[in-house]
C-alpha cells in the first residue's frame, strides 16, 4: 500500500532552503574563523582552541534543555517553526559580532569578546534554530520517502552554500577592504542572506497536528503523548541505541568537515595558494550535491537506507585514502579526483541522516508509546556543535603545539608535518569510524519488526 503524501515539491524545496541559513553560520565558522582569529585579530591558536572547547560544555546542556522545551511547545505556528524563525535573528547578530572584533582592544578583551559571542551563538541561538529546523522532518510529514527527499534537498542547499562560501570568501574579504574591515563587511552580507532565506523556509511549510502525528482522532490522547516529563524523556533517549549511534556519527562527520576546512592552512603553506581552497571546495561539494540528487532513487531501488549508506562509506574511506596518497605524492589533480570520489560515497548518509533520526524517534514511540521528537533531534545540533567545535579546537591546539607562526613566509618542518596529518589523515580516520558505526544502524529494519509485532494477525 502506498504511503500518504503530505508535501508538494515547493514545500520540500522551501524546507531544504533553510540550510542556507545554517551554513552561512556553520561553513563560515568552520572554514575561516581560526585563520581570521590568528592572522587578522592576532590571537593564539591554542588559546582559541581552548575557549572553543570550554564553550562546548554550555552546548551540551543547552541542546538537551532545548530539545525538552521544544517537545512542550504548542503555538499556532506549531512546535518548531517559531523557534526556527526567531532564533536566527540571534544567529545573524552573533556571527557578525564574531567577525567584528575591534582591532583597538587588548588581547584579553578580544578573547572575552570572541568567547561570549561564540558561546551565545552556539549554545543559545544556533541550538534553537538548528534543532527546530531538523525536528521539522518528523513534524511536517510521516512519509518515509518524503523524509529522505527532504534530507537530500536540504543538504544540496547545505553543500551548495558551503561551496559558495569557500569559493568566494577569500576574494570577498579583499574586495570589501581586506583585513578586519573586509571580514566584518562580508559577515554582515552572509548574515543578511541567511536571515532572508531562513524566513522563507519557515513560511514554506506547516506542521501536522498532534493527533495526526500520534495517528489517532482523539485529540486529548494525542496531546498527552507529547507531555513526557524531562527525567523520563532523558531515560527514553538514553535507552535508544540508534540515537547514540547517530549522535556519534554526527560528531565524527562534523569533525571530518571541521578539520578538512582547516585546509586553508594546507593550501597556503604546503600547496602555496590559498585560493586552491575554492578548487577543493568544488571537488568536494559538487559530487556531494550530485550524490544527494540520486540518493532518494538509490534508497528506493535498494529497499532502504542501510545498504546504500554502508556501500557509500566504503567508497568514502577508499577515496580519502586516495587523497592521502595524492597528498604525499604532491599531486593536486590526484587529490582533487579522490576528494570527489570520497564525497560521492558520503552523499547517501548526508541525505538520509534526518530520516534516520526520524526513524530513531519512531523507534522510541513504537517501543514505549511516547514521543520525544524535539529531544531526539537535539543530536543534530549537539553533534554539529560538538563535532565542529572539537574539530576546530583540536586543530588550534595542534597548530599551536607544532609552533605555527601567523603570516610567516615559511613555516617550520614540524608545522608542515602537522598540516599533512590534520588535512590528510584525520578525515580518513573519521570516515573509517563512521563506517564501523553504520554497521549497527539498522533502525529501519528494527522498526519494521516492531510494527509487525504490534499489527493484528492476518486472517
Amino acid at each position: 500500500m502506498n504511503e500518504k503524501k503530505y508535501l508538494r515539491w515547493y514545500n520540500k524545496v522551501g524546507y531544504g532552503s533553510g540550510d542556507v541559513g545554517g551554513n552561512v553560520v556553520y561553513a563560515l565558522l568552520s572554514a575561516f574563523v581560526m585563520i581570521y582569529l590568528t592572522d587578522t585579530v592576532g590571537l593564539n591558536a591554542g588559546i582559541v582552541g581552548t575557549l572553543m572547547m570550554l564553550s562546548k560544555f554550555f552546548d551540551g546542556f543547552s541542546d538537551i534543555i532545548f530539545g525538552a522545551i521544544l517537545d512542550r511547545t504548542q503555538t499556532r505556528m506549531g512546535k518548531a517553526r517559531p523557534w526556527m524563525l526567531w532564533a536566527f535573528f540571534g544567529c545573524a547578530a552573533m556571527v557578525i559580532a564574531i567577525f567584528a572584533i575591534p582591532p583597538s582592544m587588548g588581547d584579553t578583551a578580544k578573547y572575552a569578546w570572541f568567547f561570549i559571542a561564540y558561546t551565545l551563538l552556539n549554545s543559545v541561538f544556533f541550538t534553537a534554530n538548528n534543532i527546530a529546523y531538523s525536528a521539522l522532518t518528523a513534524l511536517i510529514t510521516k512519509n518515509a520517502a518524503e523524509r529522505v527527499q527532504m534530507g537530500s534537498i536540504r543538504f544540496v542547499f547545505a553543500f551548495g552554500t558551503s561551496l559558495m562560501i569557500q569559493t568566494v570568501t577569500v576574494e570577498g574579504v579583499k574586495l570589501l577592504g581586506g583585513g578586519a574591515e573586509g571580514w566584518r563587511a562580508l559577515a554582515i552580507c552572509y548574515a543578511l542572506l541567511g536571515l532572508a532565506v531562513n524566513t522563507v523556509s519557515v513560511l514554506s511549510v506547516r506542521e501536522l497536528s498532534p493527533q495526526e502525528l500520534a495517528e489517532t482522532t482523539d485529540e486529548e490522547k494525542a496531546r498527552e503523548a507529547d507531555k513526557v516529563p524531562l527525567g523520563e524523556s532523558l531515560k527514553l533517549l538514553m535507552a535508544n541505541k540508534y540515537y547514540l549511534i547517530i549522535l556519534i556519527i554526527f560528531i565524527m562527520t562534523q569533525m571530518f568537515t571541521a578539520t578538512l576546512n582547516i585546509g586553508i592552512y594546507f593550501m597556503t603553506y604546503i600547496l602555496g595558494d590559498a585560493n586552491l581552497l575554492g578548487s577543493f571546495a568544488w571537488a568536494i561539494n559538487i559530487p556531494l550535491i550530485v550524490g544527494l540528487l540520486f540518493t532518494p532513487l538509490l534508497v528506493a531501488r535498494f529497499g532502504g537506507m542501510y545498504r546504500v549508506n554502508l556501500v557509500g562509506y566504503w567508497i568514502a574511506v577508499l577515496g580519502r585514502l586516495g587523497v592521502v596518497v595524492g597528498g604525499y605524492m604532491g599531486s593536486i589533480p590526484l587529490m582533487l579526483f579522490f576528494s570527489g570520489v570520497a564525497s560521492l560515497g558520503m552523499a547517501p548518509l548526508q541525505g538520509t541522516l534526518n530520516a534516520l533520526i526520524a526513524e530513531a524517534s519512531e523507534n522510541t514511540f513504537l517501543r514505549f508509546g511516547k514521543r520525544i521528537d524535539g529531544l531526539m533531534f537535539s543530536c543534530t545540533s549537539l553533534g554539529v556543535k560538538v563535532g565542529s567545535g572539537l574539530g576546530t579546537a583540536v586543530a588550534g591546539w595542534l597548530l599551536a603545539a607544532s609552533g605555527y607562526v601567523a603570516n610567516a613566509t615559511e613555516q617550520a618542518s614540524g608545522v608542515i608535518s602537522m598540516l599533512y596529518f590534520m588535512y590528510l589523515w584525520v578525515p580518513a580516520i573519521a570516515n573509517a569510524i563512521i563506517l564501523a558505526l553504520l554497521w549497527k544502524l539498522d533502525v529501519g529494519k528494527a522498526n519494521e519488526a516492531l510494527r509487525e509485532r504490534k499489527s493484528p494477525a492476518a486472517p
